[in-house]
């Protein structure tokens, strides 16, 4: 079955994505995709959905869904929860973590995104019509999303194939948390553009993550950083990348996201590694951060320690039944009847 959904309100900040479009740079095309890969494939497991399937990423506040057509099963990741209002009139609470099967009729009213970037996966996965093999939405170049576009009130989301009738839902038993600390870099390439005392200001303080920012990147605030002379501020344009921190004359580093472009003409003083890519999704305004340098292999090994405790984390994914269910095999289980009565009148007369 295929469920329908219904966006009543688009809300903030929401956009399908997925592992993104690799493999296009040449075109102009940005990777796009997800900000947080591990937050969401976390949402995508918890349904047993393949861990690249579409999703919705949430930024921001106001996003209310219908089910259109049903049933959907759905689960968030991240540090948000909803409200699913049933058809009939009850409401129940859908924190994060566990999965929650809604039927048609059925309202969900998703909170804010407390960290800055949630995810909400639905059974089968968004099935958008891919577009330069990703579902994942980019409206500069008027790719997916829905036409091109944000969202509208009245837009649908078609869901993936669903098969699975089972009543049980799916749970963690803890949340997946991110490495704390300093986000690391590598780095240059183009560090020779700054003074000696430049590069010391700009691992020595703390920067603060203003409102200017997107999925295209985040603008940085603090004691601003000097290049070696007046036109070291701008290079030839070169290729950039997501985590690329380029500081223009005004000395304020741009960290650059998922949808930045695929070149640029600023000097990059730092790359921010892949295993603290996603925590960049986590800087809401006002947030304080500071950046320390490591080597390619430090960076490795980073990444390969992200990856063995996401699978440390997906091994404590359990099965249950929700309230108003009755466990039958549980029941079978405990044998309850180990014999028979006799119940003929003369088989228990004395």
């Amino acid at each position: 079955m295929n469920g329908v959904l219904d966006i009543l309100q688009p809300g903030i900040g929401c956009t399908v994505q997925d592992g993104g479009r690799p493999g296009h740079r040449q075109h102009g095309l940005p990777v796009s995709g997800w900000l947080d890969a591990p937050l969401a494939r976390a949402a995508n497991a918890l349904l047993g959905n393949p861990l690249d399937a579409a999703v919705l990423e949430l930024r921001g506040v106001g996003t209310v869904l219908r089910v259109l057509a049903g049933p959907v099963r759905v689960a968030l990741a991240g540090r948000i929860g909803a409200v699913c209002v049933r058809e009939g009139g009850g409401r129940a609470s859908l924190p994060a973590w566990q999965s929650a099967t809604l039927r048609e009729g059925d309202l969900l009213q998703l909170g804010a995104a407390d960290s800055g970037c949630a995810y909400l996966a639905v059974s089968g996965g968004i099935d958008l019509a891919p577009a330069f093999g990703s579902r994942s939405s980019y409206w500069r170049a008027g790719l997916t999303g829905l036409l091109g576009r944000a969202f509208q009130p009245g837009d649908r989301l078609p869901c993936g194939e669903w098969l699975d009738a089972n009543p049980r839902e799916w749970r963690s038993r803890s949340s997946w948390e991110h490495d704390g600390g300093p986000i690391r870099v590598i780095q240059g390439p183009q560090d020779d553009h700054f003074t000696a005392e430049a590069l010391a200001r700009f691992f020595g303080q703390e920067w603060a993550s203003t409102p200017a920012q997107d999925r295209m990147g985040l603008r940085l605030q603090g004691e601003a950083l000097t290049h070696i002379r007046p036109d070291a501020a701008d290079i030839v344009s070169d290729g950039v990348t997501p985590g690329a921190i380029q500081v223009p004359a005004n000395g304020q580093p741009i960290v650059l996201l998922a949808d930045g472009q695929t070149v640029g003409g600023y000097p990059k003083i730092a790359t921010v590694i892949t295993a603290d890519l996603p925590r960049l999704a986590h800087l809401r305004p006002g947030t304080g951060v500071r950046f320390e340098a490591v080597t390619h292999e430090q960076a490795l090994a980073a990444l390969r320690g992200q990856r063995e405790r996401w699978q440390a984390w997906l091994t404590g994914i359990e099965a249950f039944l929700p309230p108003g269910h009755i466990d039958e095999a549980a029941l079978y289980r405990e044998n309850l009847i180990s014999g028979m009565l006799a119940t003929h009148p003369e088989e228990n007369t004395p």
